[in-house]
């Protein structure tokens, strides 16, 4: 249903429908960091990505969208969004973000679940130091954009807390760190992309009344240089112009009168809310 605020809001039911499909888009990502290491392929890591998925019942969506066929995105170093998994073989110490996504139909109809994580190849021990830090402000700008939504916040309210995230993040660090500005969050539900628009970055406007049962995709997309970037001839792989590194996190959040369910977290989002200082609200234990 439709409130006031023009943005689609779901039931209890609904939300539970959809933690069925971003518990398991979070377990397949947890798999591949566990999986992820040096000599592999991207496209290995979308054929395991692909068999978690149909193993748990579930269906890929991005492979759905019109011109694209794979499960996953996987995005390298100064790749920052839609890389497509191929023959690229990964180096320990890369960067790597890998977008992911499933649904689930229920009475003929589906719900989405889709997030992402930005992995170190060979673990952290072999990450750059200022890869690292980018990757953890990154991951540090998302939870405070979620930890933003309240019932009755205004959904501007999330970019504002991201970009004071990043550029706190910044100050510590001695980095001046780019905000992609040019892709986006979006609303989620029967669809993996639907309306609103979530902007990373602040705006002037305070957008539409936050209302119980929004459920939103959160997604900073962030760079180690000049968030300046081109898409590559393949026609989907964003790129920074300056060949830094990018980081990319994401997570599918419910918001209801109770406080915030992180549909895609494994743990429902609460040791990463409980962190933030933010309620942590399942609609289900377990």
């Amino acid at each position: 249903m439709f409130g006031r605020s023009r943005i689609q809001t779901r039931t209890d039911d609904q939300i539970r429908a959809m933690r069925r499909a971003g518990l398991v888009v979070g377990e397949t990502l947890r798999v591949l960091g566990d999986e992820l290491r040096a000599g592999m392929t991207t496209g290995q890591l979308d054929r395991l990505a692909e068999t978690v998925i149909r193993d748990h019942g579930m269906r890929p969506n991005f492979s759905e969208v019109p011109g694209y066929r794979h499960t996953l995105c996987v995005s390298v170093g100064s790749q920052i969004v839609h890389g497509i998994p191929g023959e690229r073989v990964l180096a320990d110490g890369e960067l790597v973000s890998v977008d992911c996504g499933c649904y689930v139909v229920e009475d003929g109809t589906p719900w989405h679940g889709d997030a992402a994580r930005t992995f170190v190849v060979g673990g952290r021990e072999a990450g750059s130091p200022a890869e690292l830090a980018l990757s953890d402000a990154t991951e540090a700008s998302l939870w405070a954009g979620i930890a933003a939504l309240r019932v009755g916040g205004r959904l501007h309210d999330v970019g504002a807390a991201v970009e004071d995230s990043v550029e706190a993040s910044g100050r510590r660090d001695g980095v001046d760190y780019g905000i992609v500005e040019d892709y986006v969050g979006h609303g989620i539900g029967t669809a993996m992309h639907m309306e609103p628009q979530v902007y990373n970055y602040r705006v002037r406007e305070r957008g539409p009344v936050v209302r119980s049962g929004t459920t939103l995709a959160i997604e900073p997309m962030v760079t180690l240089g000049s968030p300046d970037n081109h898409v590559l001839e393949d026609d989907w792989t964003v790129v920074t112009d300056d060949g830094l590194a990018a980081s990319h996190w994401e997570n599918s959040v419910a918001v209801t009168t109770g406080g915030l369910w992180v549909l895609t977290e494994i743990d429902g989002g609460q040791a990463g809310l409980t962190a933030v200082g933010a309620p942590y609200a399942p609609l289900d234990q377990g």
